[in-house]
């Protein structure tokens, strides 16, 4: 059995399309020692192969980090799966707020050094000593005082189109580069009481573990991250303090949390939260494009790239740059 895929993109999306049944979009992520790796990723291959899952997974000696589809039908079937593995059994798992069943076109499962690129050197602090769980709406409560200090743990494209009310949202397009932003920005202030969020919770374990070990006293966390805050508040039906969309690591790009639109067209300047990659495959650039715009820049960022992928529609860079490649949580 071939452990992984060896389908092009159009053969994907034929098979997708032919699907007669409804997918579900979810993500996890566990910080569990994995004494072998590699054989972990072959058996989970196998087992989600089988179910007909598609997502992209990152695993690694800390644990697992997945976003991924998988067949409505065979819902319970997964489940199963993982609580027959004591790795994943009682894993939270959350739930996509906005799909279209279309998020994954394929299962990839790569073995990382770690499961989010942090940059950190974790044996010079206590990974495990995290910052304090907080509830969606321990965390919707909170974030209303105006004596707390909230910051978004994501990148600057994900807050750019989403993000809470009054949060803090560093200038950072790397994980790796934020967390050390985030310690200098706030270094005045270890004292107050810090909340953090991030999309799914994965990136702001990390991050509170650092910030603790920086001095800051009082440090939260939004469990589940934004993701399961956006569930929760719709099934209480309270008004949001997340708007706009909602970042995420697939094909959609995005979820609709609240209809505001906070960003704007890269091309042009008029309001718009759709992300799209440049369609010239050597650039591929991650930007923000209106419909006119694209339409009339057939999917590229520029005139320039929109005339070289006309010259040279099928060539493909060896160091081809996408922002889905920096995938977290």
């Amino acid at each position: 059995m071939l452990l992984h895929n060896r389908m092009g993109r159009p053969q994907l999306l034929a098979r997708l399309n032919a699907e007669t049944f409804r997918r579900r979009t979810l993500s996890f992520y566990r910080y569990v020692y994995l004494e072998d790796p590699q054989g972990f990723r072959d058996e989970l291959y196998m087992a989600l192969d089988h179910l007909q899952c598609y997502g992209r997974i990152y695993v690694a000696q800390e644990g697992i980090n997945a976003q991924m589809s998988l067949p409505e039908h065979r819902v319970g079937e997964f489940l199963e799966f993982l609580e027959s593995d004591p790795r994943l059994a009682g894993m939270p798992l959350k739930w996509a707020v906005e799909d279209d069943g279309r998020s994954f076109l394929k299962l990839a499962i790569k073995v990382r050094k770690k499961i989010v690129a942090d940059g950190l050197t974790d044996h010079v602090f206590d990974v495990t000593n995290v910052g304090t769980h907080l509830s969606p709406l321990e965390f919707h409560e909170l974030a209303g005082r105006e004596d707390v200090i909230v910051v978004d743990m994501r990148n600057n494209y994900e807050s750019e189109v989403g993000r809470f009310e009054n949060a803090i949202c560093p200038d950072a397009f790397t994980f790796r580069d934020e967390v050390q932003m985030v310690v200098e920005q706030l270094a005045n202030q270890k004292d107050r009481k810090i909340l953090l969020y991030c999309t799914g919770g994965v990136r702001c374990e990390k991050a509170s573990a650092w910030m603790r070990h920086h001095g800051f006293t009082d440090v939260n966390q939004l469990h589940g991250g934004v993701i399961a805050y956006a569930a929760e508040i719709k099934q209480q039906n309270l008004a949001s303090r997340f708007i706009g969309k909602n970042f995420v690591f697939d094909e959609r790009l995005g979820e609709r949390i609240t209809p505001d639109i906070i960003s704007q067209c890269h091309t042009c300047g008029a309001p718009c939260d759709t992300h799209i990659n440049c369609a010239w495959d050597p650039c591929h650039k991650l930007f923000i494009q209106c419909d006119d715009c694209r339409k009339r820049l057939n999917n590229c960022c520029s005139d320039q790239c929109m005339n070289n992928h006309a010259e040279n529609p099928d060539l493909q860079s060896p160091r081809k740059f996408s922002g889905l490649q920096v995938c977290s949580a």
